[in-house]
């Protein structure tokens, strides 16, 4: 939990940024004062002139009637004026903690529960905007007793003395009740956030509980922290109702004696009648005193509050510099000796690596490798906590915010996209174009859609490219296609897909590697695999294995070691250790060097083996390799050549075994140190993306 100085932080600041409100509420609630502590005075001198039938007595109650209307007046102003403070206080304490959230690197917003931050924002951010006008408040509250206190003194000190006797015990009753209430308060909002964070996840996970018909856990789960939300929600109220109860006997006690000792003082001729009466009233405006009670407890509210949004508002920003990219680079990436670890782990260990511009690189490994945290790396969505990023031989840090937003582009297997009312499809594909806009931003936009093949099913939409997202019901592929062509809509240097193509079929994903190959401008693109047949499309494969680069090679050489294979496969698939399937000596099939086609010299294309086959003497192989991504199991397409690596005058031969069946290649694997990806160019264009890589897989 967040300290108690970065909440009075963020307060004093909600103070500032209010000031003139404030300031406002104040000044009318020391008029206010003023006019109640001046009618009991004006009250009490008409009486004594009517009672001596003295001329005059009609002008002073004039007055009072006047001061009456007046304090209504101003009260009224004050009730307007502190819920404008309340409004302008809350939206200044979002402001700050959702720029601290967006402003600071992935990996200390990610682990953040989405339900507990809409906590944040929404319930304690508008409990901590409370604070600036429940300051006036209580200083209206001491105002106020405190001048009667004066105005007794004057009438009679004996008066003021019984008074004042009676505040160390009211003083106590304060303080006890803001210690307890402060700790209530504080657990109650804890247990108010976990509520919140765990029916968010229940609803992102909606149709897992009804299928799994876990509809009764999952409300159980949800309303556990109910039971010590009431507890501490009772507590709460009990502390308020015993200062309540308490100062309810002491204070109308102290009025008493304060009118006992003013009578006893006009039975001895020292007060007069309308003083006695002056007194009786200035006795219960002093009284008034526990009345601070209530903006106490609203300030103790706000303060555990303030507490709890100073997390996200003080969360480290991430820093940028005033650097720039050379002009006319073509996306080069480095990095050196990188290293990324969360809680102890690490997840990247000493990663150096080149990759050249306008390469096609896939970044595959099992789950856990540190593919996804690779990825964020590569574009700057986090830091590592050693070692240097650079593009173009420019360091990522030293870039400014636009050159850096402008020069990578992510696309996400769920992306997000602005659910306004009023965003249009077209708007939401024209965010990747980068915070500068252009004219030439629509026809990008429609490029990037066809090269993402969703050009097609936007033309179906009622109202095509200017369809509001929110009236547009789109399934996971085409949710995935927006967010392709968002990404393709930038013209950036990096582009970044983290497994951006695992709800496409199979056809659809050769399409936009296709486009990736050869419909975008010239850029470099790191693409995290979970199919085999992306791999293979690649220029080169980057394979991690437990946070460290195993391999740097294309993907036919290192389809013959069996770990690499292993990748890919499930673990029936995956043939016995100390087994190879050339041993029978069957000759391994052919894969035909980077730059050459065979079938354009006429050669036949190589023959793709029944499922369970292998090319020579029956030699049993795996079946079609599988998708395991999200637990769906699919058969992988044949793979196609990567552009650039010949052109047939007819179709195109589908890879050869290797690449699909799991036989072996005849290619030794390189083991480079530091690991150095070399590529042709080919070139997507890029844009900004604003959600986050997905958890490492």
């Amino acid at each position: 939990m967040g300290s108690p100085t970065g909440s009075d932080r963020l307060l004093r600041g909600a103070v500032r940024h209010t000031a003139g409100t404030t300031t406002l509420l104040l000044l009318c609630q020391v008029a206010a004062a003023a006019c109640s502590l001046a009618v009991p005075a004006v009250t009490g001198r008409a009486l004594d002139l009517m009672l001596h039938q003295r001329p005059g007595a009609s002008g002073w109650l004039t007055w009072a009637a006047a001061l009456i209307a007046a304090d209504i007046v101003l009260e009224t102003a004050a009730v307007l004026l502190t819920q404008l403070t309340n409004a302008r206080a809350t939206g200044w304490i979002r402001h700050r903690a959702l720029t601290g959230l967006l402003g600071t690197t992935v990996d200390r917003a990610a682990p953040l529960p989405g339900g507990d931050v809409a906590a944040r924002l929404c319930v304690n951010a508008t409990d901590s905007g409370t604070a600036p006008a429940a300051l006036a408040n209580a200083a209206s509250c001491v105002l106020v007793p405190a001048g009667a206190l004066v105005a007794l003194a004057l009438i009679d000190p004996w008066t003021a003395a019984v008074f004042v006797a009676g505040l160390p015990l009211l003083v106590l009753l304060l303080r006890t009740f803001s210690r307890d209430s402060s700790d209530a308060v504080g657990r109650y909002q804890h247990a108010q956030g976990a509520i919140a964070a765990r029916l968010t996840e229940a609803l992102a996970g909606s149709q897992t509980i009804a299928a799994a018909d876990t509809a009764r856990r999952e409300r159980d789960r949800i309303l556990a922290p109910l039971d010590g939300m009431a507890r501490h929600g009772t507590h709460l109220w009990l502390v308020h109702g015993r200062a309540v109860a308490r100062s309810g006997v002491l204070l109308p006690l102290l009025t008493t004696a304060v009118v006992a000792v003013a009578g006893s003082r006009l039975a001895a001729g020292q007060v007069s009648v309308g003083e006695l009466l002056a007194a009786s009233r200035y006795a219960a405006l002093a009284a008034g005193i526990g009345g601070i009670a209530a903006p106490l407890g609203t300030l103790v509210r706000a303060r555990s509050a303030g507490r709890r949004t100073a997390e996200l508002a003080e969360l480290p920003p991430m820093p940028h510099g005033e650097a720039a990219l050379p002009a006319g680079g073509t996306g080069r990436l480095e990095l050196r000796g990188v290293r990324v670890a969360r809680e102890g782990a690490a997840l990247l260990a000493d990663i150096t690596l080149t990759v050249e511009g306008g390469s096609t690189v896939a970044v595959v490994g099992r789950s856990g490798a540190g593919k996804s945290t690779l990825a964020a790396v590569a574009g700057r969505l986090a830091d590592p906590d050693a070692g240097t990023v650079l593009l173009d031989g420019v360091d990522l840090a030293s870039l400014t915010r636009t050159e850096l937003r402008e020069a990578t582009s992510y696309a996400f297997a769920r992306p997000a996209f602005d659910d306004d009312a009023c965003a249009t499809v077209r708007a939401a594909l024209a965010a990747g174009a980068g915070p500068r806009r252009d004219p030439a931003a629509a026809d990008r936009v429609d490029r990037a859609a066809r090269a993402a093949s969703a050009d097609t099913f936007i033309r179906l939409l009622p109202l095509g490219y200017d369809t509001p997202l929110a009236d547009t019901p789109l399934s996971g592929g085409e949710h995935q296609r927006l967010g392709l062509a968002r990404a393709f809509a930038g013209r950036g240097r990096l582009i970044v897909l983290d497994d951006a193509t695992s709800s496409l079929d199979t056809a659809t994903e050769r399409q936009v590697e296709k486009a990736l190959a050869t419909s975008l401008g010239p850029c470099t693109k790191l693409i995290v695999a979970h199919r085999v047949s992306t791999a293979a499309r690649a220029d080169h494969v980057i394979w991690l294995e437990s946070g460290r680069v195993r391999h740097c090679a294309p993907h036919h050489r290192l389809w013959q070691d069996p770990d690499y294979r292993a990748v890919f496969l499930t673990d029936a698939e995956v043939p016995p250790p100390g087994r190879d399937d050339t041993a029978a000596g069957a000759p391994a099939p052919a894969v035909p060097p980077p730059g050459r086609d065979d079938t354009a010299a006429g050669a036949p294309a190589p023959a793709v083996p029944p499922a369970g086959r292998g090319a020579a003497h029956g030699t049993p192989v795996p079946p079609p390799l599988r998708d395991r991504e999200e637990g769906e199991a699919r058969s992988s397409a044949p793979p196609v050549p990567p552009s650039g690596r010949g052109s047939a005058a007819a179709s195109p031969a589908p890879l050869p075994p290797s690449a699909r069946d799991g036989a072996p290649a005849a290619y030794p694997v390189p083991l480079p140190s530091p690991a150095r990806v070399v590529a042709r160019r080919t070139g997507p264009v890029e844009a900004p993306a604003h959600d986050g890589p997905r958890e490492d897989r």
